[in-house]
């Protein structure tokens, strides 16, 4: 894959491990400030729902390195382009249901490195 690609690959995992590491175990202490509309009382008892958005947030950064990894061009754009999509597809959902800046978190970047990848 060309290096822009690679770059935007790396940084979109790297962002989903943070959102893994957040919402799995930071999510009682950080969430508030990150997600201020939420009631502050709802944040303990949805740790739990929390950490599992966390652990898909994780498998989404595995499959992006994964596609790093991987010696064969084409198999490696695939699966780069199959966990660029899923980003994509969480993004936009999560701009709908949660917060709009969701998509400028997830769904752009995750398009731009569609995009990359797709040029390369």
């Amino acid at each position: 894959m060309a290096y822009l690609a690679t770059i935007l690959i790396a940084l979109i995992a790297a962002l989903h491990l943070y959102i893994m590491w957040f919402e799995m175990f930071a999510w009682e202490r950080k969430g508030p400030k990150v997600f201020s509309s939420f009631p502050k009382d709802l944040f303990a008892p949805t740790k739990v729902m929390a950490g599992n958005q966390g652990l898909y947030n994780g498998f989404l950064a595995a499959g992006l390195i994964w596609s790093l990894l991987i010696g064969d061009a084409v198999w490696a754009q695939n699966v780069a382009l199959f966990f660029l999509g899923c980003v994509f597809v969480a993004g936009v959902y999560g701009a709908m249901t949660a917060s709009r800046k969701i998509i400028f978190v997830q769904a752009v970047p995750a398009a731009l490195a569609i995009a990359a990848v797709l040029i390369a």
